[in-house]
């Protein structure tokens, strides 16, 4: 079976001690793909190291995270704009919004997200979409901006049902990870009525293990495990959930 990790921090100093191994157990569990969304410019370095050493493997992403947002967010911008005008990426990501830690930089949040949108449709690529406790906010974003050239995932999705199939609708996938394991998300009764063909998989490493690890470093080996959770809700073949979300990334990231 072939899996794709398709949100992963690899580069970041969790991963310090161990990182070549980490991405080689992720190879030998079957996740043959790894895509690394930015945090700002300091993660840039690493996170292209990770890209040279696997080559085929790691993709990364360029962008700005909501949570790194602050008063040098037209420094931290310019930086991405430059970048995408240098090279290919896969995405742009990971951007967004985040209302839950701290609601100093709103209106920053709010000009990078909608800027980086901007960029995704200049570059036609798809973004990474981080909504943390601002799901609805981030719709009505996408929704704002959506002229048919905006494609993506909300990733680490933890909204309704009904903002669910708007997702959909808008032409993005859902992000599930690890939290779908979790016995309380209720994670599992929205992807009963929801079709796997809008559903890409994600670790979020190194957050956000399943259930088996919760409390301990996520890692992109342990994809099958959400795969295998997903099967069950489902009530399909675990061969069949990887092949459905797996063909689902290479068309999200135009890798097919």
């Amino acid at each position: 079976m072939n899996w794709i990790d398709t949100h992963a921090h690899l580069y970041g100093e969790e991963f310090a001690a161990d990182r070549t191994a980490v991405v080689e157990r992720a190879l030998a569990a079957g996740v043959s793909q790894l895509y690394l969304p930015n945090i700002d410019s300091n993660s840039i370095g690493g996170m292209l190291e990770l890209e040279e050493q696997f080559p085929g493997h790691c993709f990364p992403m360029m962008g700005v995270h909501p949570c790194y947002v602050n008063e040098n967010v037209d420094q931290e911008l310019a930086i991405v704009t430059d970048w995408l005008s240098k090279r290919a990426f896969k995405a742009i990501g990971e951007i967004g919004l985040d209302f839950y830690w701290d609601k100093t930089h709103v209106e920053q949040q709010y000009k990078a997200f909608r800027r980086q949108l901007e960029l995704a449709r200049e570059y036609s690529i798809p973004v990474a979409i981080h909504s943390r406790e601002s799901t609805r906010e981030c719709i009505d974003e996408v929704k704002a901006l959506q002229d048919g050239r905006l494609s993506g995932v909300f990733h680490c999705f933890s909204g309704t049902l009904e903002e669910a199939k708007e997702i959909i609708d808008l032409g993005f996938y859902l992000g599930i990870g690890g939290v779908v394991t979790f016995k309380k998300s209720g994670l599992d009764k929205i992807l009963e009525d929801i079709d796997l063909q809008y559903v890409v998989l994600e670790t979020d490493a190194p957050y956000l293990a399943p259930v088996s690890y919760r409390g301990k470093r996520n890692e992109s080996a342990y994809i099958p495990l959400i795969g295998e959770k997903i099967a069950d809700v489902k009530n399909l073949k675990i061969a069949d959930v990887a092949a459905i979300t797996t063909n689902n990334a290479l068309k999200l990231f135009k890798t097919l």
